[in-house]
């Protein structure tokens, strides 16, 4: 297979931790016959100071004319510390999502039984966790209208959804749930939001259309809560753009480090594939940024094209980093290791052999999830 891929490494450790995804699916591919040819270009902080914009118009093109997107990540203090700022870096991944149509985000969370005493919370509450959360990505709060009064002092920002983009990422949903455990937790504020009311409405009726899927509710605050202290009752969280952001992020202490958990956005045409952790300015070039989020989406990118033996054998190549505690210092305090050396490892170590057969089964918690 011959793929053109839209290499948008961004800010802060973006660009590191994207080279070690890239030499993994070099490897990949003089492997397995492949060849991935990646085209550069700048979004974020690194695209306004070049041209003005976070997300210019080459950079978008490039992306249209893809097979797919590799993110690295967004964001840098010069705008986060300016409330006063116009143009911000996140403006850029947001209009890529739009312009993208990227209306699902898919998000796994699992807890590698290796790394499982790296984790904050206790081994018995975390124990089997695996689960998958489908964020809805274009609409809500973060793309409704924003109000700010004359004198400063009042703001809005609109939290505005249709049936069709709920129906739209609820079946994708659904039918991941038919190859899972084949549960759904649709988390809102229908209690006191409207739009959550039509999230629940919409998402019941299209329920019925799935009877084989147990369909339960959760309010955001409670299902915060449970995902810490009993997260592997989860399968499938189906939730909107705001409240996906946030669990996601929550769910990502649940394995230890926010460096582990890789993402994918997709839509009808088009697909991104990025690490959750943000730009992480303070790591910058300090080589101790953890790569293996972005190689894991470069994994679930291979999953994209049903390429199950190269993504299998690219996870399975993480795992051993791991069985052998060749990780950054964020999962291992006293690593001597960073980010190169754990990519070189893990891009080295994937190879066509019985390991897959032997080796334990981690690696099937990305599945099928990100076919269209």
């Amino acid at each position: 297979m011959n793929l053109t891929i839209a290499l948008l490494p961004g800010d802060g450790i973006g660009p590191e931790v994207t080279a070690q995804a890239i030499k993994c699916l070099h490897a990949v591919g003089e492997t397995f016959g492949h060849e991935f040819n990646f085209v550069e270009a700048p979004v974020g902080a690194k695209a306004i100071d070049k041209t003005g914009d976070p997300l210019p118009d080459t950079t978008l093109q490039l992306c249209k004319d893809s097979d797919a997107v590799l993110f690295g990540a967004i964001g840098d203090p010069k705008y986060d510390n300016d409330p006063n700022s116009k143009i911000r870096p996140e403006q850029g991944l947001l209009r890529l999502r739009k312009e993208l149509g990227l209306f699902s985000n898919i998000r796994p969370v699992k807890v590698f039984p290796t790394l499982i005493d790296k984790s904050p919370l206790k081994k018995k509450f975390i124990k089997g966790t695996d689960f998958i959360i489908y964020r809805e990505l274009t609409g809500g709060i973060y793309f409704g209208e924003k109000t700010l009064s004359d004198d400063g002092t009042v703001a809005s920002d609109t939290c505005t959804y249709s049936e069709a983009e709920i129906s739209q990422i609820a079946h994708m949903a659904f039918k991941a749930a038919k190859s899972r455990r084949k549960k759904i937790t649709l988390v809102d504020k229908a209690n006191v939001l409207e739009s959550s009311r039509l999230w629940r409405k919409v998402v019941t009726k299209i329920g019925e259309s799935y009877p084989e899927i147990s369909l339960d509710f959760l309010f955001i605050d409670n299902a915060a809560m449970q995902l810490v202290l009993n997260p592997s009752q989860f399968d499938v969280i189906l939730t909107s753009n705001m409240f996906g952001d946030i669990l996601s992020d929550e769910g990502s202490a649940i394995g230890g480090s926010i460096g582990l958990l890789p993402s994918a956005s997709v839509g009808e045409k088009y697909a991104l594939f990025e690490p959750i952790h943000g730009s992480y300015p303070q790591a910058k070039g300090k080589d101790i940024a953890n790569p293996i989020a972005s190689i894991l989406s470069a994994a679930m990118l291979l999953d994209h094209f049903d390429l199950d033996e190269e993504s299998r054998a690219l996870v399975i190549a993480v795992l051993k980093s791991m069985k052998n505690d060749i990780v950054t210092p964020d999962l291992y305090k006293n690593s001597k290791y960073g980010t190169n050396v754990v990519g070189d490892f893990i891009s080295s170590n994937i190879r066509e052999s019985d390991d897959h057969l032997t080796i334990n089964r981690e690696n099937i918690w990305l599945g099928k999830s990100t076919i269209i």
